[in-house]
């Protein structure tokens, strides 16, 4: 029986407390497993970008790259992988083209091995730079394909444009499900035709939020794929990645084989699972379990909670916001529901029920988008619309980073007071105040001087 053996990328240190955790996972908590999973022979592990490196300096008082390089130290066996948003990096919004080099040169050289690269709009332009700076570091480029349900997306656009990718080269080709409603025999399908020209490994990324997530791996890795993403069992399952262990157990004996030690991961699980009653939003039942909603609006993990959280004492007015989003997705040329265009549609969405009329209000991101700056819509946008919200505004047609001035030296000047190292510099480039105010913090803890106090004296605003 000839073998194939099937890799397994790991989630669990960054989608898999992204999707059901908020991101919340503190790094003092991934130190008790992370040699153990060094021992497992994952295909790699994820566990940096994404919405990790914001939740860091915002929400947990830590330092996203101290996060990197104490995992490298503990993992030195395992190829550690990165969630990468193009040009917008691991923030929202494009950066210039210094602060995308820098940042992915630094990256390398702490210690990142895959970096997998995608745009929300698969817009090749909006990745290219990036792609090309990894490889020029010595980094792997995962470039990826997102994959989405509309009259603009096919099984032909999705071959286009990963012939696209290859022209620019990558070292392997993610397919990225970021909502959970690729159907088995859809994956089967499209894995296929892609083994036929692709001479890379094929990843498939996706989400368990519809129930057929395990069903899609199986069918995708008989099609030919090569590596699939899994949780594990604790932080699985729900608006994450399906499990781990079952994957490894099926598997077993078979031409697909992952060769990898089910006790040993389950050990990890344990581990894990007493963790995990650490966080007070791990304890809702409801985050692990199928919404088959998702297949009718498409909505990625987190957007129906947010929504419930943003209606508060409207919360009867769900259906109605749920039903106008793939309205307003019409209208902006069906964008893929993926970061920053699930929040753009989504808020808009909300903004258009709330207020009794639809595009009353209009968010700065959909004024943006509208105007080209985030790049091309898959499909025909609603002109009519886009008149009446930009007015004789220009459009854009040239690569939205070629509009943008550099950003690194004002930067650099900006956070000097506080800077350690070079890091910090991007971090701020990158979150501006919410980076000031933790390195601020930082250095308060270091002197024992609270220096937004010392900032109001300056300014005469604080008695002394």
């Amino acid at each position: 029986m000839a073998v194939k053996r099937v890799g397994i990328t790991d989630t669990t240190l960054r989608d898999g407390h992204q999707s059901l955790w908020a991101t919340r996972m503190k790094t003092e908590d991934m130190v008790p497993v992370l040699e153990m999973m060094d021992q497992v022979g994952f295909a790699s592990v994820e566990m940096w970008g994404g919405a990790t490196f914001d939740t860091c300096l915002r929400y947990l008082n830590e330092d996203p790259w101290e996060r990197l390089r104490l995992i490298r130290k503990y993992m030195p066996n395992t190829k550690l992988q990165m969630l990468l948003r193009g040009q917008n990096l691991v923030g929202y919004r494009h950066y210039a083209d210094d602060v995308v080099v820098e940042f992915l040169k630094r990256t390398i050289d702490n210690g990142m091995d895959i970096v997998r690269i995608f745009d929300g709009l698969n817009d090749i332009r909006n990745m290219e730079l990036a792609m090309r700076t990894v490889r020029e570091a010595g980094g792997h480029v995962q470039g990826t394909v997102v994959y989405s349900i509309s009259p603009v997306h096919n099984m032909d656009t999705y071959v286009s444009f990963v012939k696209e990718l290859l022209d620019v080269g990558i070292d392997s080709l993610c397919i990225k499900d970021m909502a959970g409603i690729l159907a088995p025999y859809t994956a089967y399908e499209l894995v296929k035709r892609l083994k036929e020209f692709v001479d890379v490994p094929i990843h498939l990324h996706t989400h368990y939020t519809s129930g057929m997530a395990s069903m899609t791996l199986l069918k995708a890795i008989e099609a030919g794929a090569d590596v699939v993403d899994c949780a594990l069992s604790p932080l699985a399952l729900g608006t994450s990645q399906p499990a781990v262990e079952p994957m490894v157990a099926v598997l077993e004996g078979t031409p697909y084989d992952t060769g990898l030690d089910l006790e040993l991961v389950s050990a990890i699980s344990e581990k894990l699972t007493a963790i995990k009653a650490k966080y007070p939003q791990a304890q809702n039942p409801s985050i692990y379990q199928v919404n088959t909603n998702v297949l009718r609006y498409q909505m990625p993990g987190g957007m129906i909670s947010n929504f419930i959280s943003q209606l508060g004492d409207q919360i009867h007015r769900l259906p109605e916001v749920l039903e106008e989003v793939p309205r307003v997705r019409e209208d902006l040329g069906y964008p893929p529901l993926v970061t920053p265009f699930s929040q753009m549609v989504g808020t808009q969405a909300f903004m258009n029920v709330i207020a009794g009329e639809r595009y009353k209000m209009v968010s700065n991101e959909v004024k943006n988008y509208l105007m080209g700056l985030y790049g091309r819509a898959p499909g025909q946008v609603n002109e009519e619309l886009r008149r009446r919200i930009i007015g004789d505004a220009e459009v854009i047609t040239v690569r939205p980073a070629d509009v943008l001035e550099p950003e690194l030296e004002a930067a650099r000047k900006e956070v000097s007071l506080y800077m350690e190292k070079e890091e910090d510099v991007l971090s701020y480039a990158l979150f501006g105040q919410v980076a000031l105010k933790y390195l601020k913090e930082r250095e308060s803890r270091k002197y024992n001087v609270d220096f937004e106090l010392a900032e109001q004296a300056k300014q005469g605003g604080y008695p002394v």
